[in-house]
């Protein structure tokens, strides 16, 4: 799903070499955001390559259907989570699956989705708006005990504990409803020495994002079973945001080495210099890649 500045997809190169992508190449895109990585496999596996996009939020996979409108029948969008791919494909065995566990940039530049502190929004975070638990849920009804460990855990907030009885005084005097409402009560509560002048509220933020869009959940377990999918000698490449993610992929290709997977990555690829200059949203990405051997059970 890429975080990308002005739609530019992450590790693009780096993805497209790993991937392998050839001429009339299955390729399933499982987190198709705005379909910038998708574009460029189509490109890639031309004249008939084919592409299945997966995305949980139909407003940008509205966009990518757009942006996609050039490579007609090539081409099917679904909205669904990409854990639910093997159940998806139906058999079909794809010789690339790509995905980018990040949030998109319509996601976070656009204020009323709730996703960034930078801009006044409801306090929302679903990737999928038609179901689930808001961020404002999370904050106003927690107890606080868990509301710490939740920002501990998956936000490495050290200052958790701080943050969350902050947090619980405030919603006692009225509901904390916006972005810019929690931003200020994080800011406020948290230490003040943030490493690169990191916004004292990123890890609350990203902490609540995960937990609602349940995006470590089952992780690891989701990775082995669609990589499972594959064709023969077919390639499977993850691009993680965070170290939780980077470490799900990382234990999941374990796994699968076991399994008589080839691991292509012996540490994750980053972005160069030039690409997190052009687009500081990719700084923390991390590409993983595997491979399947000649025979698929």
């Amino acid at each position: 799903m890429g975080s990308d500045a002005g739609h530019v997809p992450v590790l693009l190169a780096e993805a497209l070499e790993l991937l392998a992508v050839r001429p009339g190449a299955l390729c399933v895109d499982g987190t198709v955001g705005l379909g910038g990585h998708a574009a460029a496999v189509l490109r890639a596996s031309a004249p008939d390559g084919r592409l299945v996009g997966f995305d949980r939020d139909g407003e940008t996979l509205a966009a990518a259907q757009a942006r996609l409108a050039e490579f007609g029948a090539r081409v099917r969008l679904e909205q669904a989570d990409y854990r639910d791919i093997p159940d998806r494909l139906a058999g079909e065995r794809p010789d690339a699956i790509l995905l980018d566990l990040g949030v998109s940039s319509v996601q976070l530049d656009d204020p009323a989705r709730g996703f960034s502190f930078q801009a006044e929004g409801p306090l929302d975070m679903r990737m999928d708006r038609t179901e689930g638990t808001t961020a404002a849920d999370l904050v106003n009804r927690t107890r606080e005990s868990d509301l710490a460990d939740l920002i501990f855990e998956y936000g490495d907030e050290t200052g958790s504990r701080r943050i969350a009885r902050a947090i619980v005084r405030a919603r006692e005097t009225k509901p904390i409803e916006t972005t810019t409402e929690l931003a200020d009560i994080v800011r406020r509560a948290a230490p003040r020495r943030r490493p690169g002048g990191l916004h004292p509220a990123t890890r609350t933020f990203q902490a609540l994002r995960i937990r609602v869009n349940r995006e470590l959940e089952g992780l690891r377990e989701a990775l082995v079973r669609i990589a499972g999918c594959l064709a023969p000698r077919g390639r499977m490449a993850v691009i993680a945001f965070h170290s939780l993610e980077d470490r799900a992929s990382k234990e999941a290709f374990r796994e699968l080495a076991r399994q008589g997977f080839s691991v292509l990555t012996r540490k994750p690829v980053r972005p160069g210099e030039d690409e997190v200059r052009a687009n500081p949203r990719s700084r923390s990405a991390r590409l993983r890649a595997v491979a399947r051997e000649e025979a698929a059970g």
